[in-house]
């Protein structure tokens, strides 16, 4: 007991208000002066300003004892993190995000929610919707393009589910680098790729090029997704966020109705476009893909005028930038209502502790590609850390459960999105083929056909001497019937085929009639001349037009469940809207069973596209909100590329069986969706949770 505690040593000595006061126990420390001689040393010194005063060293270019202090000071504190533990430092880090989430939280409040926030709402919405549009514009051109291109059947299956390879890849790898280049940054990276490839794709002849053009285009629009929410979410307030990130999603239903209205207006027309030669046509679809990137391009321009987010400098020790950008959000909000007096009151905002430090590397060291190889590996792995940090104990359950949850509405609603057309076609087909036209036996000779015959079979029949000239074939069959002395010129045809069928002496000149259109059949002494080359689009489907309405409508019809998920988000939860919508979407699966006209299929997709874009709202709200600011985006993309792996699925397995049973696409939609919506109701509850 006669040793004093070291602790208590150093505790006898308080830091306060810049200067260490000595405690008052009767020991003298040499330090104290009697407040009487302080007063007498006053009295001599008035009128003496001590900074004027000329320190004796300062001439022999000794420095003064306060700078090295000051000095000492400053490296103290860097000094003592290299032998702190990386554990202890984290926790620092983690106290200090905690303290900035509060305060960063106030701040945005005392910004108020106005003009600035309206106008990168009308930014990020355009973004959304090119993100909208992207997953519209192939089913759109799929029907042109494959005649186009020559597109066999496992083509066009590859071109449909390319660009949500694209767009899986580019959620996880774009979102990612968000949390370590910044919001700004990476979307404008991710939609400057989209709008070069997407136009470029509008080009391009060659089946494979199209193809590697739209798998890129996707990339670039996958990350927009995920930086878009993180990125708004991080200039609104508790109280205002899940509303206004509902409204947001609008944005995505009017990218699907914009490439509805534009198919619709310009693919029919086939003649607007230009050719050059006999290799180069640039026909009406391809316009149709060049102005569906007119909503990327000019997000892209405007987002030239948008600032970072200052969340995101504030992770990364930014302070002075974070701040300008709130002040400039709040005195933006402060003129619009009338209020240009109000002042800024913030000074100092909170910044966490940097753990991981990036090392800049100096010109002189290595080659340029080397320091740049540096740069990538270094971020990339920077990258995968955080998405490693997704499934850490803290976050691994809430990580599975929205993995869960997002993969089984996306196998849902992107499987019935695409069954949805495909029935509706299977439906036309089935009217189609039962309004055709059976002729038997029947014996023409010397008379020239130069209309259309479409939707015909013609069975033993016999023609001789007749001239097929400038006319179009469109779903006609010729059966064990004969033809001698005939002669077909310039003839376009469309799934017409001859089936044991005898040809004597014909002659075939610039026609499409290939080899593999004659089935089983006898060609004697007939001759093809000038065959016509590559594909043509002959004829304009009519159905194209209902597809249009269909998409058109269904996009129109999840209006209502927007508006009503924005009024309620913040007054139910996003728990109850998650669940409620995926349930009330499963019962809606159900009623498919009844739709066996065109007409009732319509209406079915409208009410459950409807029911399900409250469940897709909450959950961009619920995942921007479960997750801190380093790792935001980087969650959503994860989240969001199984999203689209879902869409993959589910888009290859219903198509499957179209034209073969409902049963297995209805209850494996109403299945998932009953099972997603169930776990969902085990997520925390985030709407009183503001932004880690």
């Amino acid at each position: 007991d006669g040793y004093r505690n070291t602790n208590q040593v150093s505790d006898d000595y308080r830091y306060q208000d810049g200067n260490y006061e000595a405690p008052n126990d009767g020991y003298y420390r040499g330090g104290d002066e009697p407040a009487h001689e302080e007063d007498a040393q006053s009295d001599v010194t008035e009128g003496h300003d001590e900074d004027d005063e000329v320190y004796e060293g300062e001439y022999q270019g000794i420095p003064h004892p306060d700078d090295i202090k000051e000095k000492q000071k400053k490296r103290a504190p860097a000094m003592a993190d290299e032998y702190r533990d990386r554990a202890d430092l984290m926790a620092e880090r983690m106290e200090d995000e905690e303290q900035l989430a509060h305060q960063y939280e106030n701040i945005i409040e005392e910004c108020g929610h106005g003009r600035f926030q309206w106008t990168l709402f009308f930014v990020l919405g355009l973004a959304l919707m090119a993100d909208g549009v992207e997953v519209f514009v192939v089913g759109f051109v799929l029907p042109s393009a494959e005649k186009d291109m020559c597109l066999s059947s496992s083509n066009k299956g590859m071109l449909g589910l390319i660009v949500y390879l694209g767009m899986m890849v580019g959620a996880v790898l774009l979102g990612g680098l968000a949390d370590k280049l910044g919001r700004r940054q990476c979307l404008i990276i991710s939609l400057a790729i989209n709008a070069a490839f997407a136009f470029l794709s509008s080009f391009v002849q060659g089946y494979g090029f199209f193809l590697f053009c739209r798998l890129i285009s996707g990339l670039g629009i996958g990350g927009t997704l995920p930086i878009v929410f993180a990125y708004f979410s991080e200039f609104l307030s508790r109280e205002k966020r899940g509303e206004h990130l509902s409204w947001l999603c609008m944005f995505w239903m009017i990218g699907g109705i914009f490439a509805s209205a534009m198919a619709w207006s310009i693919i029919p027309h086939y003649g607007w476009g230009f050719s050059m030669g006999t290799k180069y046509h640039f026909h009406s679809w391809r316009v149709f893909v060049l102005v569906c990137s007119l909503p990327c391009i000019a997000s892209l321009v405007a987002l030239k005028f948008m600032p970072e987010s200052p969340r995101f400098l504030l992770e990364i020790g930014k302070h002075d930038e974070a701040w300008m950008i709130l002040k400039q959000v709040h005195d933006t909000n402060m003129r619009a209502k009338g209020e240009p007096e109000r002042v800024f009151t913030v000074s100092y905002i909170k910044t966490p502790k940097q753990v991981d430090e990036f090392i800049e590397i100096q010109s002189s060291t290595g080659t340029w590609y080397q320091r740049w190889l540096v740069r990538i590996t270094t971020t990339l792995k920077q990258v995968w850390d955080n998405v490693l940090y997704c499934l850490t104990a803290q976050y691994r359950m809430n990580t599975l459960m929205l993995a869960v949850v997002w993969f089984t509405m996306a196998l849902s609603y992107y499987g019935l999105i695409v069954w949805f057309p495909d029935m509706i076609r299977y439906l036309q087909d089935e009217a189609y083929e039962s309004r055709v036209k059976i002729f038997d036996e029947e014996e023409v000779s010397h008379f020239t056909f130069n209309f259309t015959l479409e939707n015909q079979i013609h069975r033993n029949g016999e023609y001789r001497n007749d001239k097929f000239i400038g006319m179009k074939f469109k779903e006609v069959k010729f059966e064990d019937s004969l033809f001698e002395d005939c002669y077909f010129e310039d003839v376009t045809s469309s799934e017409t085929f001859f089936e044991n069928c005898t040809i004597i002496s014909t002659v075939f000149y610039n026609t499409d009639l290939y080899e593999h259109k004659f089935i089983n059949c006898r060609l004697i002494n007939s001759t093809f001349m000038k065959e016509k080359e590559g594909c043509h689009i002959d004829f304009e489907e009519d159905n194209d037009f209902l597809i249009y309405l269909v998409s058109f409508l269904g996009s129109l019809s999840v209006l209502p469940g927007n508006i009503i998920s924005a009024l309620l988000m913040d007054k139910i939860g996003r728990i109850k809207m998650i669940g409620g919508s995926m349930l009330i979407s499963a019962v809606c699966c159900f009623f498919l069973f009844f739709g066996n006209s065109e007409s009732a299929m319509i209406g079915w997709q409208c009410l459950f596209c409807g029911a399900s874009i409250a469940a897709w709202n909450a959950l961009d709200v619920i995942t921007v909100e479960l997750y801190p600011t380093d790792k935001r985006a980087t969650a959503f993309g994860i989240l969001n590329g199984l999203c689209k792996f879902g869409a993959i699925l589910g888009n290859s397995i219903f198509s499957s069986f179209v034209g073969i049973t409902k049963v297995v696409p209805i209850l494996l939609a109403s299945s998932a969706l009953v099972g997603g919506g169930l776990l969902a109701l085990r997520l925390p509850e985030t709407r009183e949770q503001v932004l880690m």
